[in-house]
């Protein structure tokens, strides 16, 4: 631990970790299986976001021209009866689209796929897809970017916490003002133009991604006053990138803006 490049490495593994994982583990990461209709294996991917307008395409690869399909879809959450969408056959493709719903709009889908009297339902619970507005690619990419380099640097200053002597103020500011440049500036901007509002964390929600931002601020924001007050206090800054790791673990998007389908239409 004493050798920077050492520190740095191993953050930049924790922070490549942490973003593996945040894509895998969300709600958004695409239902993706198999299922095997006349002997032939059929793989299938189901998408769970759909930004902008239109409709969301579903499509499945299904060059045996026997087979047929249909997707089940309703509003979620709600107990409303399902709808049916055929599946229209493109060449070697079926094709379908899931209705167009105001963002923060959810819909719970699923497919059949049918030849002769076989049947096969896919995924075996419904997928859910949520829909949600234009981001601008330079924002999203910015706001990422900045979001997983506070990552990176608060692993660093962890690191460096547990080597005595290093000096930590510069890494405890440079992590916190990362984190609320990323969390609080360009986030709510992304969260605007996806979903219409511009924070659903405490106190207005429960949306985890807003929560999870602002608790590893809070850790930061304590360790760089108890630095103020004398000190390193490499203990805080320890807890703090502890607290950083732990909440970068839960994955992104969870507890989001949706439509409650039986009250007002209103992301929260």
């Amino acid at each position: 631990m004493q050798r920077p490049a050492v520190r740095y490495a191993l953050a930049f593994l924790i922070t490549i970790a942490s973003a593996v994982w945040q894509r895998i583990s969300g709600p958004t990461y695409p239902v993706r299986g198999h299922v095997t209709l006349g002997g032939q294996e059929i793989r299938l991917e189901l998408t769970r976001t759909h930004a902008g307008e239109g409709d969301q395409p579903v499509s499945v690869v299904a060059p045996d021209g026997a087979i047929t399909g249909q997707v089940a879809w309703r509003r979620f959450p709600s107990e409303t009866a399902w709808s049916f969408l055929p599946m229209v056959r493109r060449g070697d493709t079926l094709e379908a689209a899931l209705p167009h719903q105001p963002p923060a709009g959810k819909l719970e889908y699923q497919l059949r796929l049918d030849r002769g009297a076989e049947s096969r339902l896919f995924p075996p619970r419904p997928a859910v897809t949520r829909f949600k507005g234009n981001v601008s690619t330079p924002l999203l990419v910015t706001h990422v970017a900045v979001m997983f380099s506070g990552m990176l640097v608060s692993s660093a200053a962890g690191l460096a916490a547990l080597v005595p002597g290093l000096p930590l103020r510069k890494r405890t500011l440079i992590t916190l003002g990362l984190i609320l440049l990323g969390g609080f500036l360009l986030g709510p901007m992304v969260q605007k133009a996806a979903f219409g509002a511009w924070w659903t964390g405490i106190p207005f929600g429960w949306d985890l991604t807003d929560n999870k931002t602002l608790f590893a601020a809070l850790f930061w924001a304590a360790a760089a006053i108890l630095q103020r007050r004398g000190g390193e206090q490499r203990t805080a800054v320890i807890l703090a990138a502890l607290a950083t790791l732990v909440v970068f673990a839960i994955p992104h998007s969870t507890w989001g803006s949706e439509i409650r389908w039986e009250t007002p239409a209103k992301p929260g």
